[in-house]
């Protein structure tokens, strides 16, 4: 019965193995592969609960299974549960000593907790002897071959939605710790997934190097992905029409008593929003109201290096902020979210969209009809946006002004496409989100050309 669900598995016929796997459970309801392999399926569609409770289970009938902890502690991860993640993490490497999965995830936590000597410690365990990765292909026509660019600090775009493993070959390559000497892996297409600008500028010069060594098509060039950090960004775009940019600035926390000192320099006041450069889903990211309140907000954030940033108050006649988000895939434009929340700090899971059914409404006319809901100022400030990031693949978040000009809040390449979850009351949000992956596996079929098979 394994076997079956196995061959089944590996010739993507996901909804025939899944039903094939739980006939396995039904007569071992502990057996690990089928826990493992089912929670891997269910992930892979987009359904996290399900894949939730069989890793779950898979831990819980074999607490000393390496593989199990990895994988638990991976979605842990993705649902910035980070505490629970490390827990798996050690764990995993208290029942299979060196194994470098676990080093790679314990390396991601402590970054995003803010300890970068102990996460540099562990990425050096994790990656140095493993700068390639395979993701195993389970489909029945050829694939289309890709080449991954990712950095090992974080930072990348989440592609796991995008690259179809039954449409897509994929090796990862982690590009820091990869020789510029050794031969490229096998490929058709090259994708750098390296999104962080102010986070990744040392993997990403590296990913640079590499793409030299190659003829074929690169999705996102690392050099253009190299300014659009933060502050760069504002200062590029700051002429751009119909848009208000906050000033951003970069200081070190030595240079931040200096600025504090001399305010005048900036046109940067209070309240202003003050956040470590590199770290996403608003962590390590706060709200100074007065000068004096500077340096202790400064001391709870991690790094040397902080990000000064104007506070534009986005907020609607209601009272509310609204968060939009567009996509550039290839030229064109993708409507894909819309978050409402009373808090300044707006985050699609953190709003309260599942139990408001009037914001859900408005974000369902955002998809439909983008141009009406948004109007015209705001949709030619996209365009010309959208041209000078000159990406294939990025995003921006913004919201509108009650005069109609767009409120930038990022612009760039680490942006993701989340399907949303199997409840019914999300089914208006698939389409937009579908044309957007669908859009995103398109230009790296067409860009693979006639080689990708």
């Amino acid at each position: 019965m394994l076997q079956l669900a196995l061959r089944l598995d590996s010739a993507g016929e996901l909804t025939a193995a899944t039903h094939a796997y739980l006939d396995v459970l039904k007569r071992d309801p502990t057996h690990f592969t089928a826990l493992n392999e089912l929670g891997r399926l269910a992930l892979d569609r987009g359904h996290l609960a399900a894949a939730r409770s069989a890793y779950q289970q898979a831990v819980h009938h074999h607490p000393r299974n390496a593989i199990g902890r990895v994988n638990l502690g991976n979605l842990l991860y993705e649902a910035r549960e980070l505490h629970e993640a490390r827990r798996h993490y050690e764990a995993a490497l208290q029942a299979a000593p060196g194994m470098a999965e676990a080093h790679q995830g314990l390396a991601r936590v402590l970054a995003q907790l803010g300890d970068e000597p102990a996460a540099a410690l562990h990425r050096e365990q994790g990656f140095a002897a493993r700068p390639v990765a395979t993701r195993p292909y389970r489909g029945r026509a050829p694939p289309t071959s890709v080449l991954l660019l990712v950095c090992t600090r974080g930072g990348n775009i989440p592609t796991r939605q995008i690259l179809d493993t039954r449409v897509f070959a994929v090796t990862a390559l982690y590009t820091e710790f990869f020789p510029a000497t050794r031969p490229l892996p096998p490929h058709a297409v090259i994708f750098n997934a390296i999104g962080d600008a102010d986070l990744c500028a040392s993997a990403l010069a590296q990913a640079e190097v590499l793409v030299r060594h190659s003829s074929a098509a690169v999705i996102n060039p690392p050099a253009r992905v190299a300014q659009t950090g933060r502050a760069a960004n504002a200062a590029r775009l700051a002429a751009v029409s119909g848009l208000v940019v906050p000033e951003v600035r970069s200081v070190t926390r030595a240079t931040l008593a200096q600025w504090q000192r001399s305010p005048a320099q900036s046109a940067l006041r209070f309240p202003l929003l003050l956040r470590s450069p590199g770290f996403h889903t608003g962590r390590h990211f706060v709200r100074v109201e007065h000068a004096e309140d500077l340096q202790t907000a400064a001391a709870t954030l991690p790094g040397d290096e902080l990000l000064l940033i104007g506070y534009v108050d986005a907020r609607g006649t209601d009272g509310l902020t609204r968060k939009y988000r567009v996509m550039y895939i290839d030229g064109v434009l993708y409507p894909l979210h819309l978050a409402i929340s009373t808090d300044w700090k707006v985050h699609y899971f953190s709003s309260a969209m599942s139990h408001n059914a009037a914001h859900r409404d408005e974000e369902r006319q955002f998809l439909t009809d983008m141009s009406a809901v948004l109007g015209a100022r705001a949709l030619c400030a996209l365009a010309d946006i959208g041209s000078l990031l000159g990406l294939d693949y990025a995003g921006v978040d913004f919201a509108i002004g009650r005069d109609g000009s767009l409120l930038l809040f990022e612009a760039n390449a680490s942006m993701v496409i989340n399907p949303p979850g199997p409840e019914a009351i999300w089914d208006y949000r698939r389409p937009a989100i579908n044309r957007a992956l669908e859009a995103t596996r398109q230009m790296l079929r067409a860009r693979a050309g006639p080689s990708a098979a």
